[in-house]
């Protein structure tokens, strides 16, 4: 078990702090350059596409977490309001225009359903932005953790990072494969930045600056299994934050609920990797991703790279957000 003085010697290390200049706010995404984001779409040779996110519904994989729920998928007009709208216009709005209203719906044949989700941002397949997690009150860059008010992110917020895209070289490293495991990766062995070397070498591709690497586990085939989000894994070991520095990767997202092994690895605090990664790194952490048919294919024909494309919703100063990212080969 490493101490508290390894964690803060590391962070010191792998830390990115003006590195892109004092008002940096995209973090490892400056690796994404012109250059990679085409050389990416150049990876395309079949047009198979590949969706990566699970679905956002009522039996998702919350639970594991008190403070989050899946989300809630409400109706507000569907077709049993038709006679409604015909008598007294759509139900939420005022009398005064749902009167008016009333007679349009009447004399022609247009009718229509509406809807509304309700749900945490991070509920299913999402990115976690910079402001998500912090210590010593400060920030990516070093904005102050008091940026994040109430009314959301002032500074590191998820809309910061949209401008690149977000589109690279995507790499997929099946642990589950390499490690010869049935489906998934039973708890109590975190994945190294060795393992990771070793990983790519034996499918024959190499990391670059630049590239969104996506690591299996097989929590979500197990997740679909057990039906319990609290199953429990292995995910990236703590130190594997040095490995990523190393390797410039512009981010990194699994198949799991942390990305990070649960275990923490560090005495007197929980989730290391990801004040590492995303306070002093400024590398974004994907979670709740699916790769089962993707997997598949790069086992079929041996080819792990692909054009990843991953943006998050433009939600102003949210430090998640909900993605349907696409791989494309």
């Amino acid at each position: 078990m490493a101490t508290l003085t390894d964690f803060y010697r590391l962070g010191d290390t792998v830390r990115n702090w003006g590195r892109w200049g004092a008002d940096d706010e995209l973090g490892t995404l400056n690796f994404i350059t012109p250059q990679k984001v085409a050389a990416a779409a150049g990876l395309v040779r079949h047009g198979k596409v590949f969706p990566l996110g699970i679905d956002f519904g009522s039996n998702g994989p919350q639970g594991a977490f008190k403070f989050r729920a899946n989300p809630t998928h409400v109706m507000t007009v569907d077709g049993g309001d038709a006679e409604t709208l015909t008598e007294y216009g759509p139900k939420w709005l005022q009398n005064s225009v749902a009167g008016e209203l009333a007679g349009f719906f009447a004399d022609n044949p247009f009718r229509f359903n509406d809807d509304m989700l309700i749900m945490p941002l991070q509920a299913a397949t999402q990115w976690d932005a910079f402001s998500h997690v912090y210590y010593e009150d400060k920030l990516y860059n070093g904005f102050p953790a008091d940026s994040v008010t109430s009314m959301g992110a002032f500074h590191c917020g998820i809309e910061k990072v949209d401008s690149k895209g977000i589109t690279s070289r995507g790499v997929l490293l099946d642990l589950v494969k390499y490690r010869g495991a049935e489906t998934f990766l039973e708890v109590g062995e975190p994945i190294t930045g060795d393992e990771l070397d070793e990983c790519a070498k034996r499918q024959g591709v190499t990391i670059g600056s630049g590239d969104i690497v996506l690591v299996r586990t097989g929590w979500w085939n197990r997740f679909l299994e057990a039906g319990d989000g609290a199953e429990p894994y292995s995910g990236l070991d703590w130190t594997c934050a040095k490995w990523l520095h190393e390797h410039e990767i512009a981010a990194v997202a699994a198949d799991n609920l942390m990305v990070e092994n649960p275990v923490s690895g560090v005495e007197g605090t929980v989730l290391p990797m990801h004040m590492l990664c995303l306070r002093d790194m400024g590398l974004m952490l994907g979670e709740y991703w699916d790769f089962t048919a993707l997997a598949a294919d790069c086992a079929a024909d041996g080819v792990y790279e692909f054009q990843l494309i991953a943006p998050p919703l433009r939600v102003v100063g949210a430090v998640g957000s909900p993605i349907n990212p696409i791989a494309i080969k």
